[in-house]
């Protein structure tokens, strides 16, 4: 389909999962680009419970909306094992703008704010990516994949509030 000959891609990688790691690394940055551009378009200042608030539901809905979109992409992202860390860092910057990185921060906010107790936040990453996800899978591949755009917006809305009224 591109015009080169299957095994081109092994000219730039050793084998089959360097070639596959490369690709889940990419998808990863592609989701974590989208999930600090609807972070970035949510007003208010660090420790503003109501934007800290939005940047979490920011963050859960550009994760819902890249498997929803890019279903390959987000398959691909974590179909390499060694890829637990959920992307790589970026190098120098001080920001982690990984996907779990921009989830902990925002949690890292909810508790400069006042809303989420700081002795609930070690570890409250896992239980909330594992909603999200968990719903991306189900609406994805699972069994709700057949599911009206009205009903998956419906479980979406309910999954992020959910979320939010945990913390």
């Amino acid at each position: 389909m591109v015009g080169v000959v299957p095994n081109a891609a092994y000219r730039h990688f050793a084998d089959r999962d360097e070639l596959l790691a490369a690709v889940c690394t990419a998808a990863m940055g592609e989701l974590a680009d989208r999930m600090a551009a609807d972070v970035a378009r949510v007003p208010g200042g660090h420790g503003d419970p109501a934007a800290a608030r939005a940047r979490l539901g920011a963050i859960g809905m550009a994760y819902l909306t890249f498997a929803r979109e890019e279903p390959g992409l987000f398959a691909t992202a974590f179909a390499v094992p060694e890829q637990h860390a959920y992307g790589i860092p970026n190098e120098g910057s001080g920001q982690d703008r990984t996907p779990l990185g921009q989830v902990r921060a925002v949690l890292d906010e909810l508790v400069d704010a006042g809303v989420l107790d700081r002795q609930r936040r070690d570890g409250i990453e896992y239980p909330i990516w594992s909603a999200v996800h968990g719903l991306a899978v189900l609406a994805g591949e699972g069994p709700l994949r057949g599911a009206s755009d009205a009903a998956r917006r419906h479980l979406e809305e309910l999954t992020l509030t959910f979320i939010g009224r945990s913390l």
